[in-house]
């Protein structure tokens, strides 16, 4: 076969090389075929070793404040970028908009040139596992046919923010689709009253009316079910992550098919999905 049709290689930086998602990326990235790892970045370490390496992807597993400044870095050098940095909500997704729209949104870049944000794709992913995503999908094709739907996510109790992205996202996609299909509003009777005998927070965080409960609990890696219910029956969707490799093939995946998204900002991994 001549080299003009054989595979492209994609050279990727990871930011966030020294942590443990961090290390699992770097080595799902040298074992992946069609990819090749330039550069492992970490606190402390030169950023701009990713552009003299040549990288034409930078996947982040940082701090939500750390990586919007990365992400200002690579729009700045025209490198596009894979994020699986947790809290990410809406309101920083209007600052990556903001920043790749035409601004650097206050996190600074490099001195390189501002116009190469126009150009860059950054794909947001709340979850990376395949399972999760389409747990997701099936708990919203679901929820317009069940009277009552709660969330329950459950993490190890390092995890930062709370409830988590994907619970969040789920909770916002099911809410899409009752909204769509016309459905009523979610039954629930607890008194929320100053003489209520509820205690604060015991029906969780409501997102667009939908409960999530938050677990923090060591020995839990990422855990979450939808529990949907109405007359005389029950429907539980969960999805289980025993190990970091759950989230790899989604991350490799990411990498190698984020130059076929439109420049910008793209959440969910299933936008590289055929489903």
């Amino acid at each position: 076969m001549s080299a003009a049709l054989e595979q492209a290689v994609v050279k990727v930086a990871v930011f966030g090389a020294a942590g443990r998602m961090g290390q699992a990326v770097c080595r799902a990235v040298q074992e992946a075929p069609g990819l090749e790892l330039v550069a492992q970045i970490d606190v402390d370490d030169d950023p701009r070793r990713a552009v003299e390496a040549g990288a034409e992807v930078a996947v982040d597993f940082t701090h939500p404040g750390v990586t919007m400044q990365n992400i200002a870095f690579c729009a700045s050098n025209g490198i596009d970028v894979v994020v699986g940095t947790s809290g990410f909500d809406e309101a920083r997704q209007a600052e990556v908009r903001a920043l790749l729209d035409g601004g650097d949104g206050g996190h600074g870049g490099d001195g390189g040139d501002g116009g190469h944000g126009r150009s860059t794709r950054v794909l947001v992913a709340p979850n990376f596992s395949i399972g999760a995503v389409l747990m997701m999908r099936f708990a919203a094709a679901a929820a317009p046919y069940f009277e009552s739907v709660e969330i329950v996510e459950l993490h190890h109790p390092d995890k930062v923010d709370a409830p988590s992205g994907t619970a969040t996202r789920t909770a916002e996609l099911v809410a899409e689709a009752r909204a769509a299909a016309g459905s009523a509003p979610m039954p629930d009777a607890t008194l929320r009253s100053s003489t209520s005998p509820a205690l604060d927070g015991a029906r969780g965080a409501a997102v667009d009316g939908v409960p999530i409960h938050s677990v923090r609990l060591r020995g839990l890696i990422a855990h979450q079910e939808v529990l949907l219910g109405s007359v005389g029956e029950t429907l539980t969707v969960r999805h289980d992550s025993l190990d970091r490799a759950s989230f790899m093939p989604g991350v490799v995946l990411g990498c190698k098919k984020i130059a076929t998204l439109p420049a910008g900002l793209t959440v969910g991994l299933d936008a590289l999905l055929d489903l």
